[in-house]
């Protein structure tokens, strides 16, 4: 990191790098980055970040993003979209920052049938605060502030966001995908290609939820977090396309 910086500044922020080892996040990135141009929509782009350790990425993006209040991305998203209908227009928000901080924004949006691409990232915790429960935390997951697991009469029951955004009439296509293993990391560019391509053809609410790996919030390592996601996270929370009315 020391050679970087003494090159310049802007080639330090080209190679930054924000995430822990094993982190889902860098990876939904690079896909999100390699979609947009392959749309060739890099100049017609505006993404609005929520609160969350992925709200660094626009050192790393080369078009327009805006940092929203949190949870308050799709509102944010709303007002950008129906100013300049013409442009590409996505959330990118963590399970805290949608599913928790946000619900009330999220589900309006998507019933009114507002025109972008909200893509929320689910890695059970907290991630950025220490990796305390969140409304996704599955049941029997240990987490600092449920250290015996969470319990669905203490706790409550794990916060199916997506299945919920799928039932509404506003919403086009709505998906859940995981970049734990290749095989995952191609049909999760593919998902997020055809909420785009969804959002760019007409009206309409699309979604992408992405499982992504929190080693050291869950305490543990890449691999068994990768793991974890196949063996645990995809009981409560199903790969696939819930809902598509684009065709």
């Amino acid at each position: 990191m020391e050679q970087i910086f003494e090159q310049s500044p802007s080639a330090a922020l080209k190679h930054r790098y924000d995430y822990c080892a094993g982190c889902g996040h860098g990876v939904t990135i690079r896909l999100l980055a390699e979609v947009i141009d392959e749309l060739a929509l890099r100049e017609r782009t505006v993404g609005v970040l929520g609160v969350g350790c992925y709200s660094t990425s626009p050192v790393t993006f080369d078009f327009d993003c805006q940092l929203a209040l949190h949870g308050r991305a799709p509102a944010m998203a709303t007002a950008v979209k129906r100013l300049l209908p013409d442009r590409l227009v996505f959330t990118f928000q963590g399970d805290g920052d949608m599913a928790a901080i946000g619900t009330t924004e999220i589900i309006h949006a998507a019933t009114r049938g507002e025109n972008f691409t909200a893509l929320l990232l689910n890695n059970a915790n907290f991630g950025e605060t220490g990796g305390h429960l969140a409304p996704t935390t599955v049941l029997g997951q240990r987490t600092p502030s449920s250290p015996q697991g969470r319990d669905a009469l203490e706790h409550g029951y794990p916060t199916r966001l997506t299945e919920m955004l799928a039932l509404l009439d506003g919403a086009n296509y709505v998906a859940r995908v995981a970049v734990n293993k290749p095989a995952n990391v191609l049909r999760a560019k593919a998902a997020i290609k055809k909420a785009f391509k969804a959002q760019m053809a007409g009206p309409g609410f699309s979604m992408v939820e992405v499982l992504s790996a929190c080693p050291s919030g869950w305490r543990l390592t890449p691999v068994e977090a990768h793991s974890w996601i196949e063996e645990v996270q995809t009981k409560t929370y199903p790969l696939g396309v819930l809902k598509d009315a684009t065709s």
